[in-house]
């Protein structure tokens, strides 16, 4: 493994800003390891989280999707039930869900969507679910009752994203077995997401600096001016 990454880090050059074709390719070039690693990119942000009013956070649906498999649970009732099943959601219920999480600690799905009636209930497992990031929230679209949309986009790769206190916000975006172009595509729409959420007391350059990475790889700089897409 260690001779691997010195050869894979020969072929890529950090002290420079690339355009963003140029990162991601010189990613995809160096991959060493056996499995199928995650492209991530870091955002670095002129604002201050511990400010209310500087909060940057969203989510973006990626044209492409992340390339894993989501596990999503729906807390829902009746109509809303049937609804959420039809959508392709894994595992749907209410009060026996409730149940399940707070008595046997499962927690075998990667996100939680709920209708807003039920959110009395679904409210008292913020202490389990809040410090993993999986408590349905209105801000980033999981609570509604629009349940068809909410499952099929995050089974279709939606992305919730927050700034976290040193001002970065950090994002998967495919994985490095993606066509080039299809992990171009993913990283522009989430940096139109991240440029769009910006905040009216965000003073002088809004993104600081912008790196993309692979799970085991270094970090290449892009240029933020190659990252919108051309007019």
């Amino acid at each position: 493994m260690g001779k691997k990454r010195v050869e894979a880090e020969k072929k890529l050059d950090t002290g420079k800003e690339h355009s963003l074709e140029e990162a991601v390719s010189g990613l995809k070039g160096a991959t060493f390891v056996k499995f199928d690693e995650t492209v991530d990119i870091a955002v670095n942000l002129s604002v201050d989280p511990r400010k209310s009013d500087q909060m940057v956070r969203g989510s973006v649906v990626l044209p492409h999707g992340t390339g894993r498999k989501v596990r999503v649970l729906v807390f829902a009732k009746g109509e809303k039930e049937k609804e959420a099943r039809d959508a392709g959601a894994d595992y749907v219920g209410a009060d026996d869900m409730v149940e399940k999480i707070q008595k046997e600690g499962w927690l075998d799905f990667d996100k939680a969507v709920a209708t807003p009636d039920l959110m009395g209930m679904v409210g008292k497992l913020g202490k389990i679910l809040g410090p993993r990031g999986l408590m349905p929230n209105p801000k980033t679209g999981t609570v509604t009752f629009d349940l068809t949309r909410a499952v099929k986009e995050i089974k279709a790769g939606k992305v919730d994203y927050k700034v976290e206190k040193a001002g970065i916000v950090h994002m998967p975006v495919g994985k490095a077995s993606f066509p080039l172009q299809q992990l171009i595509e993913n990283v522009r729409a989430a940096m139109d997401s991240i440029l769009k959420a910006k905040p009216q007391t965000s003073k002088g350059r809004y993104v600081k600096k912008i790196t993309v990475s692979t799970t085991m790889g270094l970090g290449l700089r892009v240029d933020a001016s190659t990252v919108q897409a051309p007019k």
